[in-house]
């Protein structure tokens, strides 16, 4: 359900910024003591006075929120929004009355702040690869615009704005992770597939060649499905919940209309963030969010 007793007034939001960054104690973000007393007030935030170090602060000192234009609750409807439904930040912009580049610039930002996944795998894992579109979108190109040029069918690479992004099922503890890479090589597959709990790791893959060298690694129980001769299951061994997975990744893409290279790590780690929070209540899923940016 919508959190909208939490998005319908700043006051409200800034209730909620407040339980949620000293839900452990409240400390000075300048110089870490606990000594801090209150002291008065900024608009609708609370303010307050460290006496270790004399100086003031406030509920969004600190944090993405600090210094910015729009105000706490179009800022949380925007994250809840961009995350929840996948709304573009044009349809945002349409349904607040703020500056679109300014609006941008906090949902990048924000997208920014998020931590790349921890991947500590148990196995088996599935590991599959998908090419997506992401080019030069917002910077000045140094050649002429190719048309329908990023529509190419078959693998692509970074440098021809079609990057891999790899897809990862660890069937031992149900994580999924989804990892842009440079190049889909032997040492992206192996530095992906480097922490792992056993020494010996079952690997579920497709034919591609950058798998083959696992075959001769004792450190890898690789098996293959071959979609080139029609091979798509093989007892436990396929890929399709990678390949699903990378569905879903290509639509939270979809609505952005081609995301640019350089910020395609940010956005595929907000939709990681999605999937954290789809099964949660709205006021559950705003407060995951805002601890998440802190």
């Amino acid at each position: 359900m919508f959190p909208f007793e939490v998005l319908n007034s700043e006051a409200n939001a800034a209730n909620l910024l407040e339980q949620v960054r000293w839900r452990d104690g409240l400390y000075c973000p300048h110089c870490r003591s606990e000594s801090v007393i209150k002291h008065g007030s900024y608009r609708v935030y609370q303010r307050y006075l460290c006496k270790d170090c004399d100086r003031t602060f406030n509920d969004k000192t600190g944090t993405i929120f600090a210094h910015a234009k729009i105000g706490l609750d179009k800022l949380l409807f925007a994250f809840y929004a961009f995350l929840r439904f996948n709304t573009s930040i044009l349809q945002l912009d349409a349904e607040l009355t703020v500056s679109y580049r300014s609006l941008r610039r906090r949902v990048e930002q924000f997208a920014r702040t998020l931590d790349a996944p921890a991947i500590n795998l148990i196995g088996p894992v599935e590991i599959d690869e998908v090419y997506v579109t992401a080019g030069l979108k917002g910077r000045e190109r140094d050649r002429e615009s190719r048309s329908r040029g990023l529509s190419t069918r078959g693998r692509g690479s970074y440098a021809e704005d079609k990057p891999p992004v790899f897809t990862l099922v660890d069937r031992g503890s149900g994580q999924r992770y989804v990892v842009p890479a440079k190049s889909a090589d032997e040492s992206t597959v192996r530095l992906l597939l480097g922490d792992r709990e056993e020494e010996s790791l079952t690997v579920y893959t497709d034919g591609f060649r950058a798998y083959d060298p696992l075959e001769d690694d004792e450190n890898y129980q690789r098996e293959a499905v071959i979609h080139g001769e029609g091979e798509y299951v093989d007892g436990d061994a396929h890929v399709n919940t990678c390949e699903s997975h990378a569905s879903l990744a290509r639509r939270w893409l979809s609505p952005h209309r081609g995301v640019s290279k350089d910020k395609l790590t940010p956005y595929l780690r907000a939709f990681q963030l999605r999937r954290r929070i789809l099964r949660k209540p709205g006021q559950d899923a705003l407060k995951e969010i805002v601890r998440t940016v802190l």
